[in-house]
């Protein structure tokens, strides 16, 4: 019987340890042609991977994003970050995310997908939203995002720390780094353990 799950409040969140997710020293950022096509033959390797971009906030009305400076991909060794300034590796990292076979795992894709097909003609092919997944599988009543995921399933906090951060800078910082790794590291977490309680 399965056992039913609580979604924790924001205060119940804030108590809980860091999620540790991806070391510094696993978190590749792909800058140029030769660095794309390698990672790129890594990540076709795999059937699942983790999946987000970052963009730009924006802070006056009316003001258009110009994101997705970040794209993130995640496998459970390593994630590999492909910034948008670098025309060659974007064009690498769009055979993975084109590439049916290959099932991207994330929250909120909907918005992410929008925005790479409008600033790169890149369509997103196989993804799997798991907010709503999660929802199902816990059987809480609305959709759950990364933070309440990790909570729930982990007993973690994913922290938000670097949300607003100026995303299409380079280099990033390191915090900036942590903060898009695991974003799509987490949700490759989620579906791995949400897949194995469903085995």
């Amino acid at each position: 019987m399965k056992v039913p799950f609580n979604r924790p409040t924001k205060e119940q969140i804030r108590e809980l340890p860091v999620y540790k997710g991806v070391n510094l020293d696993n978190i590749i950022v792909v800058s140029n042609k030769e660095e794309a096509i390698d990672a790129v033959s890594e990540l076709m390797q795999y059937s699942v991977l983790g999946f987000d971009t970052e963009s730009k906030p924006t802070f006056k009305k009316g003001e258009v994003s110009s994101g997705p400076h970040l794209i993130q991909l995640s496998c459970l060794s390593k994630t590999f970050i492909f910034p948008s300034l670098f025309p060659d590796v974007i064009s690498e990292v769009a055979k993975v995310l084109a590439n049916s076979n290959i099932k991207k795992v994330g929250f909120g894709l909907s918005d992410d997908k929008k925005a790479l097909i409008n600033k790169f003609s890149i369509k997103v092919e196989n993804t799997v939203e798991l907010s709503s997944k999660v929802k199902n599988f816990t059987g809480v009543k609305q959709n759950v995002g990364a933070r309440a995921a990790v909570a729930m399933l982990f007993g973690q906090r994913l922290t938000k720390s670097a949300q607003t951060s100026n995303w299409a800078a380079f280099p990033l910082q390191d915090y900036q780094l942590l903060y898009a790794a695991n974003d799509s590291y987490s949700a490759l977490c989620v579906e791995i353990e949400i897949e194995k309680s469903n085995d």
